[in-house]
C-alpha cells in the first residue's frame, strides 16, 4: 500500500515542478491569465501533496524522498518541455562577409524573416539583425552557417515592451 502512496507523490511532484517551469515561461512570454490559471493549479497540487507529505513523515521517510525524486525529475521535465516549446521570438545578430550578405538576406526574407543591415567598421563585413522564432533557432544558425561557416552570431530573446 505504501508503494502507490511514494509512486503517487512522485509523480504529482513531476507534474507540478513541470507546471511551475510552464507558468514562468507562459507569463514571461506576456500570458498572464493562463499564468495565473496554471498558479492556482500548481498551489492546489502543492498543498495537497505536502500534507500527504507531511502527515506520518517522521515515521515513513521515504514519503519525503519519494517527494524529493519528484522535485529533481519534475524540474528536468519542465527544463525539457521549455525547450520543446520555446515560445517567444529572437533576434540574430550576425557579423558576415559582404559578399554574402545579399543573397542570405534574399533567402531570409523569401522565409519570411524580418531582416535588417547595418553598415559594419570592418569594410569587408556586414552587420544583420534577423528576427525569428524561437522555435526557429536551429533552421536560421543552419540558414547562415550554410553561406558563411565563420560567420558571428549572437542571438537573444526578444521582449517586446508594453
Amino acid at each position: 500500500m505504501n508503494i502507490l502512496i511514494y509512486c503517487a507523490i512522485f509523480i504529482f511532484k513531476i507534474i507540478e515542478d513541470a507546471l511551475a517551469t510552464l507558468r514562468l515561461i507562459v507569463v514571461s512570454n506576456g500570458k498572464k491569465k493562463l499564468g495565473a490559471i496554471l498558479q492556482f493549479v500548481v498551489t492546489l497540487i502543492w498543498i495537497i501533496l505536502t500534507g500527504t507529505v507531511l502527515i506520518g513523515m517522521q515515521k515513513d521517510i521515504f514519503k519525503a524522498i519519494a517527494f524529493a525524486f519528484g522535485s529533481l525529475f519534475g524540474s528536468y521535465l519542465g527544463s525539457v518541455l521549455e525547450e520543446r516549446i520555446a515560445l517567444g521570438t529572437n533576434v540574430f545578430m550576425v557579423e558576415i562577409g559582404y559578399d554574402k550578405a545579399n543573397d542570405l538576406i534574399e533567402l531570409l526574407e523569401k522565409e519570411n524573416y524580418q531582416v535588417s543591415k547595418i553598415k559594419s567598421d570592418n569594410d569587408d563585413n556586414v552587420i544583420l539583425m534577423i528576427t525569428g522564432a524561437r522555435k526557429k533557432t536551429s533552421d536560421i544558425v543552419k540558414t547562415i552557417r550554410c553561406f558563411d561557416e565563420e560567420a558571428f552570431i549572437l542571438s537573444e530573446k526578444v521582449k517586446i515592451p508594453l
